[in-house]
């Protein structure tokens, strides 16, 4: 295929912002063909065993082409997250298979494995630079954890496998999309909807009007099924939604979305693989390339934290049990009152709802005062720009480098951010942060990175802007971080950019530190404004809020070490069996760790994207590790403050430049050890907490010894 034939395609095209808003389904097949033939050759290039193995013939060669088909692919890959349509599904199905061969094949390919280690063994890798030294070393072993060394026939089974994990995981994905998307339930008499905030109500009725319906429309999606659960005083309802919920994507709901089998089948694929290569499981081949490096190293860390908090969750469970007995004669809590006894204690014991601290956290007032802290504490710019995009409500920000701030002018581009916030049909839920392109210094000019920042918040009601959540601010902050990462990265070479070689149990670093500033009362006050009357957050509401920031702690973190316990654990197995026997494990891991017990029906695994679909498989416990990283290096900017004030440059520009600016250049380890001075300790985490008392247990887990 000529260029000529590919001239008008959006996906072939160089271009620093994608022209999003001309790319087709069309258009991406013919695209991320070329793109491959093209790798493929340079591959065999570079393979050559005449060519001299040097890094420009290999390393740098092989980057030029290989970026392109990537960068085209996750643009690809995320219109289909974030726009879903028939067609485009169908199109990035249909090229799947052929992307998933071509890296494995790469990963297979022993004529290139061979020039990596004759790299590695040359007279230039000596005289490298330590990244590009990291950089081989990484490759090295990436080659090996692709099966590389394996024998012909195994090669080819590793490739089939790696191709169908590929087409699984995606079904997945899509199985959850669907099952999501599918459910709607219409109501008509406003009375069952008892509770719900006003702006929540105004939302369901603009909803059912879209569909051409009277009355209100109540989804799955987290704008309509949260404040439900936490606010409606309709129990039937609340279960009928949580029953609803609780068995997405599973046998118990429609059978076409039902993701039982791909489980099973994943689980099957993942172990098999890891045999080839000589692990005793999945577990143990992941963290080959993680901080933890082995799987009992992990399930010591969590049943740790497990005895530091089961008590503290405990005493969580027994007061909600109490006020849901005194305040709502519920003596028989049930998982879908949780949510709605959790928010009435808060209110009770703080005098204050989510609700009403909502109505301050307008979204352009947060995003402005994101954008303020981000300035302030890295020394760049952030304004708002023209540039296409995928849907009407995304924007595009550019970041730049500060330089006279009184004539409020930016310097050079360092990079750019699409923010899409905003939840609606055809859109994956959660929050992520994707690359479209990493820094990388090409031809002697630095290529600047570009990153897509995505959430699922209510969108505007109406001529009124989109209210957040405290949560919610706290989501985009966590965003935030992985984005500062990817766009503040001043790494010049492809291999060590952060998405691509920062350890997965350490990537969490920068969006779990970035959390922290939504509790300081100066970023607070100057990021809030009432809906009705632009007032700032009083400072009592925020005193009430700050008292109630440990509010069910242990139960929150008693339930992310259950989730990261069963990861770990179903991953540890060799022959993982069936959905039955994973759903038994959960079972197991619930008598262990757990507090509260979710019914015998409920389907956790197969909604579980993270584990299943999201690259977190073994790697759950990533957000709690981190967490201890992310709370010690917060506490560096605490123990210099000033009248509490933590927005400190000086701080900021040394954790900018030993966390984000080095990427993937150097060990996690050694760059947290190049900030704080000393290796991480937890009880910066236990006290963010409010776990650094031990309270008393009714029933311990295993000994961590």
């Amino acid at each position: 295929m000529t260029d000529a034939s590919l001239a008008d395609n959006p996906l072939f095209a160089e271009r620093d912002l994608q022209a999003f808003d001309a790319i087709r389904p069309e258009h991406i097949a013919p695209a991320i063909n070329e793109l491959i033939a093209r790798t493929r050759a340079a591959v065999e290039r570079a393979a050559d065993p005449a060519l001299p193995p040097t890094w420009d013939n290999i390393v740098d060669a092989l980057d030029d082409v290989s970026e392109r088909l990537s960068r085209a692919w996750s643009a690809a890959g995320h219109l289909n997250s974030v726009v879903n349509t028939p067609e485009l599904r169908e199109a990035y199905n249909e090229s799947l298979p052929a992307v998933s061969e071509f890296w494995t094949w790469v990963g297979l390919h022993e004529g290139l494995y061979l020039q990596y280690k004759r790299l590695a063994e040359s007279a230039e890798y000596a005289a490298m630079s330590p990244t590009r030294k990291r950089i081989v070393d990484l490759a090295l072993r990436g080659f090996r954890l692709s099966g590389v060394e394996l024998p012909p026939a195994q090669r080819e089974r590793f490739a089939d496998i790696s191709a169908r994990e590929a087409e699984v995981t995606q079904k997945f994905s899509e199985n959850v999309l669907d099952a999501t998307d599918a459910f709607a339930l219409y109501i008509e008499d406003e009375a069952e909807l008892k509770g719900v905030p006003e702006d929540v109500m105004q939302a369901f009725a603009n909803a059912a009007k879209a569909d051409g319906k009277t009355g209100w429309k109540v989804t799955l999606k987290a704008p309509s099924y949260i404040p439900v659960m936490e606010y409606c005083e309709n129990r039937e309802l609340r279960a009928k939604l949580y029953r609803a919920y609780g068995t997405r994507s599973s046998e118990l709901g429609d059978a076409k979305f039902d993701n039982s089998p791909l489980i099973t089948e994943l689980l099957a694929l993942r172990a098999e693989e890891s045999g080839l290569l000589g692990f005793a499981s999945f577990a143990h081949k992941q963290l080959q390339e993680r901080m933890a490096r082995e799987p009992e190293k992990v399930l010591t860390f969590l049943r740790d934290l497990a005895q530091r908090t089961r008590g503290h969750a405990e005493r969580d469970v027994a007061e909600l049990r109490a006020i849901g007995a005194s305040d709502f004669d519920l003596h028989d809590l049930q998982p879908w009152d949780l949510a709605f006894v959790s928010e009435r204690l808060r209110t009770q014991r703080y005098e204050y709802s989510a609700q009403e601290v909502k109505q301050y956290f307008t979204e352009p007032r947060v995003i402005a005062g994101l954008f303020e802290v981000v300035e302030r504490l890295f020394g760049v710019r952030l304004e708002t720009v023209d540039a296409p995009t995928w849907h009407e409500s995304v924007r595009v920000v550019r970041i730049a480098r500060a330089t006279d701030s009184d004539a409020g002018k930016t310097g050079d581009t360092i990079g750019h951010l699409y923010f899409d916030l905003y939840a609606r049909a055809g859109k994956q839920s959660g929050a992520w942060v994707d690359s479209d392109r990493a820094r990388r210094l090409r031809h002697g000019k630095v290529q600047s990175p570009v990153g897509f920042l995505t959430c699922n918040f209510a969108p505007p009601n109406g001529d009124k802007p989109s209210l957040l959540t405290h949560d919610d601010v706290i989501t985009l902050f966590h965003e935030m971080g992985h984005a500062l990462h990817l766009v503040l990265s001043e790494v010049d070479e492809l291999g060590a950019s952060p998405f691509a070689s920062v350890e997965w149990d350490a990537v969490e670093l920068p969006s779990q530190f970035m959390e922290n500033f939504c509790w300081e009362w100066n970023v607070l006050s100057a990021m809030t404004a009432h809906v009705d009357t632009g007032e700032a957050l009083p400072r009592a509401l925020y005193e009430r809020m700050l008292a109630a920031r440990n509010f069910q702690s242990g139960l929150q973190t008693i339930r992310q070490i259950e989730f990261s316990l069963f990861d770990m654990l179903l991953h540890q197995q060799s022959t993982p069996g069936d959905t039955a026997q994973v759903l038994a494990l959960l079972q197991e891991v619930r008598q262990e760790i757990a507090v509260l017990h979710p019914p015998a029906w409920h389907r956790l695994p197969h909604t579980f994207s993270h584990i299943f679909a999201g690259g977190y498989g073994a790697g759950y416990y990533s957000y709690k590790w981190a967490e201890v990283l992310s709370a010690d290096a917060y506490a560096a900017f605490e123990e210099v403050a000033q009248d509490g004030d933590t927005l400190l440059p000086e701080v900021g520009q040394r954790f900018l430049r030993e966390i984000l600016a080095v990427g993937g250049s150097r060990p996690a380890i050694d760059s947290f050890l190049a900030f704080r001075g000393r290796e991480p300790k937890i009880d910066a985490l236990l006290r963010h907490s409010g776990l650094s008392e031990p309270l008393a247990t009714t029933v311990t887990g295993p000994s961590s010894h």
